[in-house]
């Protein structure tokens, strides 16, 4: 298509709500047979809601599980699909650092957030046979949307970096892959043990 400054390239694009899960596939397969089939496949839409436990808050996190956990796993399920019957391809499911450590006001997030890590990971085993990779990206801190004052945390990246670190992962094919490299590549084997004040504070 004409005015993205890369003679060749052909963009199409698709209305998908991943909230409803069941229409995903239908929407995913003709984008596909549009496109005259894809190679790699991301799955990044995620939500985040600040609940607390014992807050009343069930209909917020009964949200981000059905978009971080069912929509992710629909989007996955439907790239599968496609790329088992190619013989080849890559998915990316983009999960959390926070899919390893709670974080308090973030139990819905990080308990869906470990969710899917935990799904790629089976399908990441179950799709190697059928020649699928599958990448997942942990990333930290990142300036968007997704939750107020992020750039408060430590070590917060922008999210032109990020875009740039996750591209080299999936280029690279990595099984998993952590976003910004440094330093949460180094104090990964770390989460799940830091002290709970430390997270407190951050609160």
């Amino acid at each position: 298509m004409g005015g993205t400054g890369q003679p060749g390239l052909r963009i199409e694009i698709a209305e998908l709500d991943v909230d409803q899960d069941e229409t995903v596939a239908a929407v995913l397969h003709e984008l596909f047979v549009r496109l005259g089939g894809v190679d790699i496949v991301v799955a990044n839409a995620g939500i985040n809601r600040f609940t607390g436990v014992g807050k009343g808050q069930l209909a917020d996190a009964r949200r981000v599980i059905q978009t971080n956990v069912i929509g992710a796993i629909a989007t996955v399920e439907a790239a599968a699909e496609h790329l088992v019957s190619r013989g080849a391809g890559q998915i990316v499911g983009i999960s959390s650092l926070a899919s390893l450590q709670a974080m308090p006001k973030q139990a819905a997030y990080c308990a869906s957030k470990a969710a899917f890590s935990m799904y790629l990971d089976a399908a990441r085993l179950e799709l190697k046979r059928k020649n699928v990779a599958v990448t997942s990206i942990l990333p930290g801190f990142v300036v968007t949307d997704i939750m107020p004052k992020i750039e408060k945390f430590p070590f917060a990246v922008p999210a032109a970096q990020a875009a740039r670190e996750i591209v080299t992962l999936i280029e690279q094919r990595k099984p998993v892959g952590v976003v910004p490299a440094w330093p949460w590549k180094w104090l990964r084997p770390f989460f799940g043990h830091f002290p709970d004040s430390l997270w407190n504070k951050l609160a």
